[in-house]
């Protein structure tokens, strides 16, 4: 037994001791990263703007007169020449009678003053009046077809005015309230209209914007969206609502850059709307998505795969073809949908690490895992951008 234990103590005493500070080999880090994919992106500005009604009218009467009635259902829309209101006719219709019976004296006078140069002109012949009685006659007798078409003339205006007596809707559109009522006597010269008509079918939206900027948007204009050409009318506009989300409307530049405000700098863009549903109404403030630049192939990285550095440059953790990570410096720009469009640095098909970069260490091996995009940036568009 003695010679067993001896043997076995002598064994145990040969095996090789364990090295001391030997560190285990390292575990992969476990990342989510993003492969990168070019894709169209179009640049936009938000800018703020007013609606103002595509066409307005003021209702004011041609002729002075009593309202008799209102016709029209306030805030209803109306037809061009439906009427509005009506006018007391009783003074019109007597300077039409008026204006009948003297068109009617001066036919009678020229008629006879026609007989009597007919009767003048074979005696003249005859030497058996003077010629001035005849040259008499025949300037009478046109002075009578003047004054038949002078009258002729005042019956139709006493007419124009009878008519101007039911005032009619000059324009399509919505009326507001009536600004007169019944008994109310109204004039030509009045400062106040007896009512607005405004057609909002479709709508204005002017939106101003710095005059330094207008440049981007005219050479946007010159190539159009797409591209492609085009000029401004081709640029895509949408408008957005109180609550940030666009309003179911297509919007097209009509002409940006007339004058500039010496006040404030900025330039006027007016903006032409489709508004079927009247959804947008004059005098409301909204804002306006108005492109401004389109990359063909862009490259957006989600805002929180880039780090700063202390001196403010962008970075990010990108993994090779062995999954090993390198922190690179990277250029970015605009935001579209909480993703930066990248300018420099990366490229498309570069996997870049979004969530776990603090785990990480230049060289170290990553365990990557495809990032899931949140429900609500997957579902925008990566087409615009606010600034």
């Amino acid at each position: 037994m003695l010679i067993a234990a001896a043997l076995l103590s002598l064994a145990a005493c040969s095996k090789p001791a364990p090295q001391e500070g030997a560190a285990p080999p390292a575990a992969a880090v476990a990342v989510t990263v993003l492969k990168l994919q070019a894709a169209p992106v179009v640049l936009s500005d938000e800018l703020p703007g007013r609606v103002a009604a595509f066409r307005t009218a003021d209702i004011r009467p041609q002729v002075g007169g009593i309202v008799l009635r209102r016709q029209f259902e306030q805030g209803a829309d109306v037809k061009a020449g439906q009427k509005l209101f009506q006018l007391n006719p009783a003074p019109f219709q007597a300077e039409v009678d008026s204006a009948a019976a003297a068109l009617q004296h001066a036919v009678a006078t020229a008629k006879r003053a026609g007989s009597q140069a007919e009767r003048l002109k074979p005696l003249v012949e005859a030497d058996a009046i003077s010629r001035q009685a005849y040259d008499d006659a025949v300037a009478q007798r046109e002075q009578a077809v003047a004054t038949v078409a002078q009258a002729r003339a005042s019956l139709a205006r006493r007419r124009l005015d009878l008519a101007f007596a039911s005032i009619e809707a000059p324009i399509a559109g919505r009326i507001g309230p009536e600004l007169v009522t019944e008994g109310a006597l109204v004039g030509m010269a009045d400062a106040t209209p007896m009512a607005r008509i405004q057609q909002i079918d479709k709508v204005y939206v002017d939106v101003r914007q710095p005059a330094a900027a207008l440049a981007a948007l005219q050479a946007a204009g010159a190539d159009g969206a797409d591209g492609k050409g085009g000029g401004a009318d081709k640029l895509p506009v949408t408008i957005l609502g109180a609550d940030g989300r666009p309003h179911p409307v297509t919007g097209r530049i009509l002409f940006s850059g007339i004058s500039v405000d010496a006040g404030t700098g900025d330039a006027v863009i007016r903006v032409l709307v489709d508004n079927p549903q009247r959804q947008l109404l004059p005098g409301m403030f909204v804002r306006a998505r108005i492109a401004r630049a389109v990359r063909p192939d862009g490259v957006l990285l989600p805002q929180q795969a880039v780090l700063r550095a202390s001196d403010g440059q962008a970075q990010a953790w990108v993994l090779d073809g062995q999954h090993k990570a390198s922190l690179k410096p990277i250029s970015v720009g605009d935001v579209v949908n909480h993703q930066y469009v990248v300018s420099g640095g990366l490229k498309a098909g570069d996997t870049v690490v979004i969530e776990g970069q603090e785990r990480l260490q230049p060289g170290a091996t990553a365990a990557p895992q495809p990032w899931k995009r949140a429900a609500a940036v997957a579902a925008a568009p990566p087409v615009s951008t606010v600034r």
